[in-house]
């Protein structure tokens, strides 16, 4: 399923729904079918997603031991996963325009998720 997020001044974003979820609860709001971020709650809910995006990327500084086994398989590699800086940078940056023009945040699914 899929959460468009529409700024009353800007543009409009499109999540599925768990990266939705992850982030709407980031923030502190409701995973309801819609709601709303109001111009005044925009600056809280950026700090708290740069908060969140840094405390992860602490938690990934220090990578698994690896062992002899290890290195040199190039095959076996996996790859690195989208992080949650990568999947929230877009929402900061549509709550950042947003706040600038003093506008509001609207999102909206098929049912609450």
């Amino acid at each position: 399923m899929l959460v468009t997020f529409s700024s009353s001044t800007s543009g409009q974003l499109m999540m599925f729904a768990p990266t939705a979820r992850q982030m709407l609860e980031i923030i502190g709001k409701e995973c309801a079918a819609k709601g709303v971020i109001m111009s005044d709650q925009l600056p809280e809910a950026i700090d708290r997603l740069r908060a969140a995006v840094a405390a992860a990327r602490s938690a990934a500084a220090s990578p698994p031991a690896r062992s002899k086994d290890d290195e040199g398989d190039d095959e076996n590699k996996e790859e690195t996963p989208v992080g949650l800086g990568q999947r929230a940078y877009p929402l900061i940056e549509l709550f950042e325009w947003t706040r600038r023009e003093e506008g509001f945040v609207l999102w909206e699914a098929a049912k609450d998720f």
